[in-house]
C-alpha cells in the first residue's frame, strides 16, 4: 500500500445534511456495501446524539469530479444515513426514537417533526462529528475500507469482493443476474434477506458463472478473487458465462420450484445442483415431460429425507441401517471440506445418478435436411399451414417441430409440421 494522506476536522450534522442535499456527498461509492442497520441501531444512534455523547470518527474520502469536491464515505455511511433519516430528509424513511430532552422529562417517543415543534432541533442539527479526510489511490482507498470494515460487524467475502473488484465487468454481470433470481433464491430460503442485503446471492451467483466459465465445479476459495483479480473471464466469454448460468438456474427454477421443502435450499447443496443443470443443458438433456418432472420432484425429496436421516442417526451416534450407505455418502461431502473441489465434484456425481435418466437428449440435428423437406412436401396433397390454412408454396413453407426441438422434440418427418413463416415465428417453443 502507497502513502495516504489525512487530516482531522469537524462538521456539524447540519453541514452534512447540506453536502448531502448538494449531490456533495456520497454515501453509495462503488466498494461501499448495503445497508446493515436495523430500525434499534438507529434509534440509539439518535438518542446518543441528544445525551451529546461523542460518536466515532466519520471517514470520508475526498476526491474531486466535474471541479465540484466529493466526500465518498468509507466508513460511517450507517450513522448518516440514520440522521438523514430521523430528520426526513431521506423521504420514505423516518422512525421514532425513544428519548428525553431535559433532565427532568421522562423518556418519552420523539419524532423530528415533535424536537422541532419543541425548538429543539438544534440539539441535533449542530451536534459536531469528528471526520477523517483521506486522500489517496483508488485503490489503496479500497484496501483502507476493507481493513475499517474489518472490525465491528465484520464484511462478509462478499462485501469484500464488491469493495475490491466493483469496476469489474464480471462482478457486474454476475450482480445484474443475482438480482434477477433473487426472488426464488430468497422464496426458498437458499438465501435469507439478510443475506441478500449483504450480497451473499450475487456471491453465488459468480461461483456459478466461474462454473460455467470451467465447465466444472470450483474450489471456492481459489477461484473467486484470481477471477476477478485478472479479470479473466471478460468479451464472449463472459457473455457465454452468463447466458449458460442464466439458462441453467430457469431450468432448475422450473423443474424444482420448491426447493424449500428440501435439503437442497442450503448453499452447498444448491451450487452442486444448479452446476449440474449447467451440465444438462451444455449436453443437450431437457426435461419437459410433466409426469418426469413430478418424478424428479419426488426423487430428490426422498433423497433429501434420506441424508437428512442419516445426519440425525450420525448426531445420536447410532449406525447406518443397511441400504442407507448412498445417503451416507452423499452426507459426508457436506461435513467436511464442504466448498473443497473434490467434495462439490462427489456430490454432483451422486445427484447425476439420480436424475440423468429422467431427461430427454436433444436431437443433434437442428434443421430438417433437403431430403426431409422434399418428402413432406411430396407427402402432402393440397400444402396449407396447421395454423391458419393459408395455401404455401414451395417457396414460401416452413417446417415446424411439433414437440420443440428446444424441448426434445426430435427432427423427424413423425414430429413435423407444414406452416408459414409468420406462425411458425409467432409459435416459438410452444
Amino acid at each position: 500500500m502507497s502513502t495516504i494522506d489525512y487530516e482531522h476536522h469537524t462538521k456539524t450534522v447540519h453541514d452534512l445534511i447540506s453536502l448531502f442535499k448538494n449531490k456533495h456527498l456520497n454515501l453509495n461509492p462503488g466498494f461501499q456495501r448495503s445497508s446493515v442497520w436495523g430500525e434499534s441501531n438507529r434509534r440509539k444512534l439518535i438518542d446518543s446524539i441528544l445525551l451529546r455523547y461523542p460518536l466515532p470518527a466519520l471517514f470520508f474520502y475526498r476526491r474531486q469530479h466535474d471541479g465540484e469536491i466529493i466526500y465518498d464515505v468509507i466508513d460511517g455511511k450507517q450513522r448518516i444515513e440514520s440522521i438523514l433519516m430521523f430528520t426526513g430528509v431521506m423521504r420514505g424513511h423516518r422512525f421514532w426514537t425513544r428519548a428525553k430532552l431535559s433532565n427532568e422529562e421522562n423518556p418519552d417517543w420523539l419524532d423530528w417533526n415533535t424536537i422541532k415543534r419543541k425548538k429543539l432541533q438544534y440539539r441535533i442539527t449542530n451536534y459536531k462529528l469528528q471526520i477523517i479526510e483521506v486522500t489517496g489511490d483508488q485503490s489503496d482507498i479500497e484496501e483502507l475500507f476493507v481493513r475499517i470494515n474489518s472490525t465491528g460487524k465484520p464484511l462478509t467475502p462478499a462485501e469484500k469482493q464488491n469493495a475490491k473488484y466493483y469496476r469489474s465487468d464480471f462482478l457486474k454481470e454476475a450482480a445484474r443476474l443475482a438480482k434477477r433470481f433473487e426472488n426464488y433464491l430468497r422464496e426458498n430460503g437458499i438465501v435469507s434477506a439478510a443475506q441478500a442485503s449483504r450480497r451473499k446471492h450475487v456471491e453465488l451467483t459468480c461461483e456459478l458463472m466461474v462454473a460455467a466459465h470451467t465447465q466444472d465445479v470450483t474450489n471456492k476459495k481459489a477461484a473467486l478473487d484470481k477471477v476477478m483479480n485478472a479479470d479473466a473471464i471478460r468479451g464472449r466469454e463472459l457473455t457465454k458465462a452468463r447466458q449458460i448460468t442464466h439458462t441453467g438456474l430457469n431450468r432448475l427454477k422450473q423443474v424444482f420450484p420448491e426447493l424449500r421443502h428440501t435439503r437442497f435450499n442450503k448453499i452447498s447443496d444448491f451450487y452442486s445442483l444448479a452446476v449440474l443443470f449447467q451440465k444438462f443443458e451444455r449436453e443437450g438433456l431437457v426435461l419437459i415431460d410433466r409426469q418426469r418432472n413430478r418424478l424428479a420432484q419426488d426423487i430428490l425429496a426422498t433423497f433429501s429425507t434420506g441424508v437428512d436421516q442419516v445426519r440425525r442417526l450420525r448426531d445420536d451416534v447410532e449406525g447406518v441401517q443397511p441400504g442407507q450407505e448412498f445417503y451416507r455418502d452423499y452426507l459426508l461431502t457436506v461435513l467436511e471440506g464442504t466448498d473443497e473441489i473434490s467434495q462439490r465434484r462427489k456430490r454432483e456425481q451422486i445427484l447425476r445418478g439420480l436424475l440423468e435418466s429422467l431427461f430427454l437428449r436433444k436431437d443433434s440435428a437442428r434443421l430438417f435436411s433437403p431430403e426431409q423437406r422434399r418428402i413432406l412436401w411430396n407427402m402432402t396433397a393440397a400444402p396449407k399451414c396447421v395454423e391458419c390454412k393459408t395455401p404455401l408454396t414451395w417457396d414460401n413453407f416452413t417446417i415446424d417441430h411439433k414437440i420443440p426441438w428446444s424441448k426434445g422434440g426430435k427432427t423427424e418427418l413423425g414430429n413435423a409440421d407444414l406452416m408459414c413463416r409468420r406462425h411458425n415465428s409467432i409459435k416459438r417453443n410452444r
